[in-house]
């Protein structure tokens, strides 16, 4: 096995907003980025649609955006974190600026803020429309390669961290020229989500949660797994992933029908624009009914649709459908994780030299519910703190040793079909345990979907534990809030283990 020694330099791995910024803010500290593919491709940031919130429109100040925050949050937000990232937002946008992202502009050629689901104010910061993750990313792909001491090895899946003492010393990758062992005292993990977990995702199809199966694997703590946000607007045309159809549609006042054309959402509170767990309940229990569900927008927009929202309206095109003329067939779909590695406000876990930032972090920020295009900004901000606790962190030299056999590469699909029936939208216990009961096996076998298995089996513990319906997470056998539960859930690896073997231990032999 080639073993690779960085003299101490970092390695971040992932190549999404999170991972970009994080290395371009350690500059000039030399950096290595490992990539699973191109810089700026198959990566959730560049898929983004929605923008980013930032309070720093002429009407909105912080204090707004926090308590939006911590509303849609249902009760279980870091209020600190909120506090400390929602304050971040203008200098994370200069520096987006700075760094070439074209945000849209006004007529005045002030910024142009659009407005999103559980929002008080216009505040979404957009480019290029509705193609603001691949702006953003196009942007900081072109800084990235143009500064000197950022390393990028293209082609690298990391497939376990190395750790003695609960201190990280390196990282095994593997590559297209067989594994490497990358020795290191300090790692970033910037992975993404866990969408690829479920039949129907709006997430790449390498998002599957590899990043939480690293740090579970090295012993980090686990935070708010059981929080799941699925997104109520994905296009139903049967692809997968499934194309995105982004809130800012609904923003701009298209509305939600049935195949009669009913309003069914008319009478909730906040209606179309309610936050986004509410809409897919209502979406999914109007589908479990037998009905088909559309977004409209033809009176909101009708022929400007494609002037706002080009991406959207390419997508629909390619699937037969004119977003003008014709409702847009929906449907919800697994698109982001609240939950994550558990991270302190500098991004540090509870492994000595692991950081992780983005969606693979839980900060705190969601809490049981994200915030319309929080997601990007807290990406963006962290950055800031996840690089300033890295470089004040005294590199070591190390000399790893990795003799374990692994399976050289992953595949979470043997996991959808049991993730999406027990937790989905709708969860319960007798479900939850059975998917305990088949992930488990899959652990043990050494698989190409053992990684998979272990990120669902966490998933699946953790909304076991929570025998409440908070936010994104909804157990039909305990419908209501328990004030009892109004807090962070944690747990590690080890524990969800033993989860299993307390409640099934069929799944154990």
């Amino acid at each position: 096995m080639e073993q690779r020694d960085l003299g101490g330099s970092p390695i971040i791995i992932g190549g999404g907003l999170a991972g970009l910024m994080t290395a371009l803010y350690l500059a000039p500290e030399p950096v290595v980025l490992l990539s699973k593919a191109p810089l700026g491709i198959e990566t959730s940031s560049a898929w983004a649609q929605g923008g980013i919130a930032a309070c720093i429109g002429p009407d909105d100040r912080p204090a707004l955006q926090i308590e939006d925050t911590l509303k849609a949050g249902d009760g279980i937000c870091d209020e600190a974190a909120v506090k400390r990232i929602v304050s971040a937002a203008g200098e994370a946008i200069a520096e987006l600026i700075r760094l070439g992202v074209p945000f849209d502009r006004d007529g005045d050629g002030n910024l142009a803020f659009g407005l999103e689901a559980a929002h008080s104010r216009r505040r979404i910061v957009h480019a290029g429309g509705d193609g603001s993750g691949r702006e953003i990313m196009n942007a900081l792909t072109r800084a990235v390669l143009a500064t000197p001491s950022i390393t990028v090895v293209k082609g690298c899946a990391a497939r376990r961290l190395i750790v003695e003492d609960n201190r990280i010393v390196g990282v095994l990758g593997n590559t297209n020229c067989g594994p490497v062992l990358f020795a290191t005292g300090r790692v970033i993990i910037a992975t993404g989500g866990i969408g690829s977990l479920y039949l129907a995702s709006t997430n790449p199809a390498g998002s599957f949660g590899q990043g939480l199966a690293l740090a579970a694997r090295a012993g980090a703590t686990m935070a708010d797994l059981e929080f799941v946000q699925f997104h109520p607007t994905a296009l139903n045309i049967g692809a997968s992933p499934l194309p995105l159809v982004s809130e800012a549609v609904r923003g701009e006042g298209a509305i939600i029908i049935d195949e009669h054309g009913e309003r069914f959402m008319a009478n909730v509170p906040g209606a179309e624009l309610a936050p986004r767990d509410v809409v897919a309940r209502a979406i999914w229990h109007h589908m479990q009914g037998g009905h088909q569900v559309f977004l409209d927008a033809r009176q909101a927009l009708g022929k400007s649709f494609p002037q706002h929202f080009p991406g959207i309206t390419e997508k629909c095109r390619a699937a037969g459908i004119d977003p003008v003329t014709q409702p847009i067939p929906i449907r919800p779909a697994a698109h982001y994780h609240m939950g994550g590695i558990a991270v302190d406000a500098a991004g540090r876990s509870s492994v000595e030299g692991l950081w992780a930032c983005g969606e693979a972090a839980s900060t705190g920020l969601h809490g049981a519910n994200r915030l319309a295009s929080n997601s990007l900004l807290e990406a963006a901000v962290c950055a800031r703190f996840v690089a300033e606790s890295v470089a004040a962190t005294i590199s070591r030299r190390t000399s790893p040793r990795f003799d374990e056999e692994i399976a050289r590469s992953s595949d979470p699909a043997p996991v959808r079909k049991i993730m999406s029936e027990a937790a989905g939208v709708l969860r319960n216990g007798p479900g939850l345990r059975d998917a305990i009961a088949a992930l488990y096996p899959m652990i043990e076998a050494n698989a190409p979907e053992s990684d998979a298995a272990l990120v669902g089996l966490m998933i699946a513990a953790a909304a076991l534990k929570r025998q409440e319906s908070r936010g994104a997470h909804t157990r039909t056998d305990f419908p209501d809030h328990d004030p009892a539960l109004a807090h962070r859930s944690f747990l590690k690896f080890g524990e969800a283990v033993e989860i299993a073997r307390e409640l099934v231990p069929e799944a154990v032999g």
